[in-house]
Order: C-alpha cells, then sequence, then structure tokens
C-alpha cells in the first residue's frame, strides 16, 4: 500500500494488490447491511466491526453526546489500521460525520450514509422516505429533498420503534412498526427510501406491507450497495466478488472484542457474517 498526493490537496490511499481491510461503525447492527454489501463486493477484505452496546441508541442522544460516543467508536476500529471507516448509521452521520473526518482523515477515510433520495427521486414517481421521528421532518432531511427530489412528490414517514425492533429482532414489534408505518404510506407510492439502516434488513417485509395489489412492484432504496462501493473508490480498490472468501472478522464491543450480537444471526446479512474466520 502506498499514498499518492489527491487533487483535492488530501492524500489519497491506493491499494496495490495486497489485503484490503474495511471497518464499519454504529451503535448497533444496522452496520449488518453495509458490512453485507462490501462482503459480497471483496470476499477477500478483512472487516472490522466497531458497535458501541454500551452506549445504544444513539438516536435519543443530544449531537453533542453522539458525537463523543461516535468519537470513542471511530478510534476502536482506527487502533486496528483499516483502510476506510464507514458509518452505518445515518444518525451518526447527520451529527459526527465532521468530527470523524477531522480526527481520522486523511489517514483513514470516512463513508458516510446518506438516505438515497437521489436515486430514488431520479426514478420519477411519488417518493415515500422511511426514516426515524427524529430524522423525519428534520432540517438534515428537508434539505436533502429540497437539493435532490426536484418536481418529485415526496412523502416522510415516521417510523417510530421500528429501529429499535429491528435491533432486538423483536418480531411482533417489527410487524406492527412496519404495519404502522405502511398506513401512513400514500396509496400511489411507487418508491420508499430506507432512511434508516436498520430497515434495509427487513426490506422485503417492507416491500410485502407497502406493494398495492395490481401495482408494479415497489423500488426499495437502501444506502449499504452505495456506501460500500465508494469505500472501495475511496481507497482504489476494485470490487472482486470472484475473490476467495478469505477475509477475516473482528468485533468491538465498546471498544472490547467481542463477538456478533445475538440478533445479527436473525438476519441474512448477519448469517452471511458467521462464516468469516474471525481475526487471530
Amino acid at each position: 500500500m502506498r499514498s499518492l498526493p489527491h487533487g483535492t490537496g488530501r492524500w489519497r490511499r491506493i491499494v496495490y494488490g495486497g489485503r484490503v481491510k474495511i471497518a464499519l461503525m454504529d451503535s448497533g447492527i444496522g452496520l449488518l447491511a453495509a458490512t453485507a454489501a462490501v462482503r459480497r463486493l471483496r470476499p477477500d477484505a478483512d472487516l472490522i466491526l466497531s458497535l458501541d452496546p454500551d452506549g445504544m441508541p444513539w438516536g435519543p442522544r443530544t449531537p453533542k453526546d453522539l458525537t463523543g460516543r461516535a468519537l470513542g467508536v471511530a478510534e476502536a476500529a482506527a487502533a486496528h489500521r483499516p483502510d476506510a471507516l464507514i458509518v452505518g448509521c445515518n444518525t451518526a452521520t447527520v451529527h459526527a460525520l465532521p468530527a470523524l473526518r477531522a480526527r481520522l482523515e486523511p489517514d483513514v477515510p470516512v463513508i458516510g450514509t446518506v438516505p438515497a433520495i437521489k436515486p430514488a427521486a431520479a426514478g420519477g414517481g411519488p417518493v415515500a422516505i422511511w426514516a426515524t421521528p427524529a430524522t423525519t421532518g428534520s432540517p438534515y432531511q428537508r434539505g436533502l429533498i429540497e437539493d435532490f427530489a426536484g418536481d418529485t412528490e415526496v412523502t416522510e414517514v415516521p417510523c417510530p420503534g421500528l429501529a429499535d425492533a429491528v435491533e432486538h429482532a423483536d418480531e411482533t414489534a417489527i410487524t406492527e412498526a412496519v404495519a404502522a408505518a405502511a398506513a401512513l404510506t400514500p396509496d400511489d407510492v411507487t418508491t420508499v427510501v430506507l432512511g434508516c439502516t436498520h430497515y434495509e434488513l427487513v426490506a422485503e417485509r417492507i416491500r410485502a406491507a407497502v406493494q398495492r395489489p395490481g401495482a408494479p412492484r415497489l423500488v426499495l432504496h437502501g444506502s449499504a450497495g452505495a456506501v460500500a462501493a465508494q469505500a472501495l473508490r475511496r481507497i482504489g480498490a476494485r470490487p472482486d466478488p470472484g475473490a476467495p472468501a478469505t477475509g477475516t472478522l473482528t468485533v468491538l464491543l465498546s471498544g472490547r472484542e467481542g463477538t456478533l450480537p445475538a440478533p445479527a444471526l436473525a438476519y441474512d446479512e448477519g448469517r452471511l457474517l458467521r462464516a468469516v474466520t474471525p481475526a487471530g
């Protein structure tokens, strides 16, 4: 690995043939979707998952408190010398991304997670944005709609309790929260933006709840694939889905080495990681 000057004045990390190491951070298992996307693009990549069970959930925290927790989780991951760090959380991206980049870049590129409003609006048709109550109607989300949605009709749909239900793999609570949000989603919506990374873990359940009989197949837009691809671009690594599955997995729980939380294994994305060799 070597560094070359980048046109912005920062240093871009270029990976030549050697192992790729990607870190991902979140308070809980919302990072699983992006982790699985990285795994599919680069089965040979070493993965570092940095979670914060001692401080979760981050959503109700003040921006200052959340930023402090996020910095601690990021620094725990950075100690393992990753090539890039993905912030697998919309809320942490909103409040902590500038502080994370100030602390870690240019040594470790930091990639945030932004709701996929732009590609959703580009598809035309009415769009619904499912997000946490704190994000719904926020200046941040309204700014994204104003910047990227153009004349597309957009409905913001709050999803109370859904992220927490997914975090704990609570089937009853997931069903109830999805049904409540679906009831707030207009019948003519053709596209749903999954504005919280946890929601991507139950994407097909959301599709089934919103899909109207006789209507075209509902389009869902998450962020996992885009942020995984962006992380590879930032370090100059190409996707190689056919690479040998030799990558390792390190799990950090509020800075301590541990294992995937049990609820992670309730989802396909978590089960995909179960077969990854723990880092020695």
